[in-house]
């Protein structure tokens, strides 16, 4: 049985590496096993900016990449936290009656999906200010350089 308190919380806080997928959907789900490479690309983007500073053009691409998936988990986090208890069971535990207290929502799913929605909402504004920021930046010193001005 999928406990949908369980896949809400493993959507928000294991959302990078996937743990909600491979929980309802289990170890061979392509998508789940597909997550880890914008995770691993966003991680990537993280190191370059520690190693090259926030002048890596490369890095601008990448790190958002992280927050994006982020942001993307835990709008599924909110979903599996809205699903109805006959939906969710219908579609995660077909086995079970509908009305199976399993995927009843508790105060611990309001709390989960309340979570994912400030930290998601701020993850991917974040994300979207870094590379815009930096970007608009560039575009600046390249204005001046073009006009000769300090």
């Amino acid at each position: 049985m999928k406990n949908k308190t369980l896949a809400t919380w493993l959507a928000f806080l294991g959302a990078p590496l996937g743990l909600h997928r491979f929980y309802l959907f289990g170890l061979y789900d392509r998508l789940a096993w597909l997550i880890l490479v914008p995770t691993a690309l966003g991680y990537w983007g993280f190191e370059r900016v520690q190693e090259f500073g926030v002048e890596d053009h490369l890095s601008w691409w990448l790190f958002p990449i992280f927050g994006f998936t982020f942001a993307s988990c835990a709008l599924n986090a909110i979903v599996y936290g809205l699903m109805s208890k006959e939906h969710w069971n219908a579609r995660f535990n077909p086995e079970q009656a509908a009305s199976d207290p399993v995927g009843q929502t508790s105060w611990m799913t309001i709390f989960a999906i309340v979570l994912s929605l400030i930290v998601g909402a701020s993850v991917l504004l974040s994300s979207i200010v870094y590379s815009f920021q930096r970007y608009f930046e560039v575009q600046i010193e390249e204005a001046h350089k073009i006009s000769g001005s300090d």
